[in-house]
């Protein structure tokens, strides 16, 4: 999907990268307090609602909301979030409004998404807002404390969950049927939290809080996209408005083309192509 932007784009950049970063906080290498990483997720972290408009059973339109959480990637208001999360205000045409821990709201702009992924980039116009700082989540190992910081439920405004790293390099397969690489951590995140950043114990930001497996009786499962992804995706949106250099095969498959065709027609069984 494309959304066109003309706006300059700020570049964004982990712990690893050679480019500058231009929108990395203050924060010293040392581990800090989980009282220290709270007081700084409270200033990075945002709330997203969607108010939407749906038919119920007797054909009434009904309002509802749907809520997930992001965090600022620059001072000038540049926000990312899980595309899932705002996913019904784009399709809809809803307003998306962002909520700042000093109580401040505002209407967003989407600037991209890329649904494959899982990300968008937001805008809103606001000034001097403390942006994270990204570490590197390649180097993130099995036992690493990490902390999530989100509005579970769309309620519990600025709750934080910690716990460890569980495992890397998990392929998931989320709601839209798309397998995204991501690293699993056993914080205890609920809805709502989908969108919101997953802090290191040097307060930087290693991956974007995605999804929980919540089968019946099984606890502990949550996941996140390593934010070296994400900003290499969020670098694209930025610049472009979507995601350059995707494959396209530009051809349509005939799905129905059965092994009865083929002995009818005789022809080899296979893809065949349908239309260009």
């Amino acid at each position: 999907e494309e959304v066109t932007t003309t706006e300059t784009a700020p570049v964004l950049s982990t712990a690893e990268s050679a480019t500058p970063t231009l929108s990395a906080s203050t924060i010293s290498s040392d581990t800090l307090s989980g009282s220290d990483i709270y007081t700084l997720g409270c200033e990075q972290a945002v709330g997203i609602t969607t108010e939407i408009t749906t038919t119920n059973y007797f054909g009434m339109a009904v309002s509802g909301s749907v809520s997930g959480s992001g965090f600022i990637i620059t001072e000038d208001g540049y926000i990312m979030t899980n595309y899932h999360v705002i996913e019904d205000a784009y399709e809809g045409g809803y307003d998306i409004t962002v909520m700042l821990n000093d109580d401040s709201e505002y209407t967003a702009e989407i600037i991209g998404f890329d649904e494959d992924n899982d990300i968008a980039v937001l805008k809103i116009d606001a000034e001097g807002l403390t942006p994270v700082t990204f570490g590197n989540s390649d180097s993130l190992s099995v036992g690493d404390t990490v902390y999530a910081i989100g509005i579970p439920l769309g309620e519990l405004d600025y709750t934080m969950p910690s716990g460890i790293v569980s495992a890397t390099d998990r392929v998931i397969t989320t709601d839209e049927s798309t397998s995204i690489n991501m690293f699993q951590f056993d914080a205890a995140v609920n809805s709502g939290n989908s969108g919101g950043p997953l802090y290191n114990s040097e307060g930087q930001v290693v991956g974007v809080v995605t999804a929980k497996y919540s089968d019946t009786g099984v606890e502990g499962l949550g996941f996140a996209i390593p934010i070296n992804d994400a900003v290499d995706i969020a670098n694209e949106l930025i610049v472009n408005g979507y995601v350059t250099g995707k494959a396209y095969l530009g051809v349509e498959i005939d799905q129905n083309f059965t092994s009865i065709y083929a002995q009818y027609y005789n022809t080899p069984l296979g893809a065949y192509v349908h239309s260009v």
